[in-house]
């Protein structure tokens, strides 16, 4: 399924396709792709059993997604290892890999769904004339259950933070 003008990006309306996700509902199974030592991969399965907050972004190589990567990683510093965080984008894993280090950050992980878009799709985040994921915070409890789901409604915005990290602290 496609939703045309779910989201803008500049200002112009365009297409996501995949269904939207919805608070309540059980998180999309995914595959995702990191480079820690090696192409490694990162699944829904790989995250149950604590409260994760997805942090989904167009590319790390922007402002606004750099921004939001460090946001939530100063922000959870102080939940330690009670959650997973994970940011999500098409960027590739060693090009994530190296943001990480020249941005020093360590309480989240990064995820690359550049293989084959299936988290796009998944969790509808993929626009569609782009080929790159619209912005999106998404948090799931430790059964893999979506307690915050939020699409931006402009791509070059910022997510709401309060929210998404509000959701992330009830469910520790």
């Amino acid at each position: 399924m496609s939703r045309p003008g779910a989201v803008t990006f500049k200002g112009a309306p365009v297409t996501l396709a995949g269904d939207a996700v919805a608070a309540g509902q059980a998180a999309p199974d995914f595959t995702l792709h990191y480079f820690e030592g090696g192409m490694q991969t990162l699944s829904l399965a790989d995250l149950k059993g604590k409260p994760t907050l997805l942090s989904v972004v167009p590319s790390l190589d922007t402002g606004v997604c750099a921004m939001q990567t460090k946001k939530f990683n100063e922000s959870l510093g102080e939940l330690g290892d009670k959650i997973n965080a994970v940011t999500v984008s098409m960027d590739l894993p060693f090009a994530m890999n190296r943001f990480c280090g020249a941005e020093d950050i360590k309480n989240l992980r990064v995820g690359s769904d550049y293989q084959d878009r299936g988290f796009g799709q998944g969790w509808g985040t993929l626009i569609e004339e782009l080929k790159i994921l619209c912005r999106a915070a998404f948090v799931m409890d430790a059964d893999g259950k979506l307690t915050h789901v939020e699409y931006v409604s402009e791509v070059t915005n910022e997510p709401d933070y309060d929210a998404a990290l509000a959701a992330v602290k009830s469910a520790v």
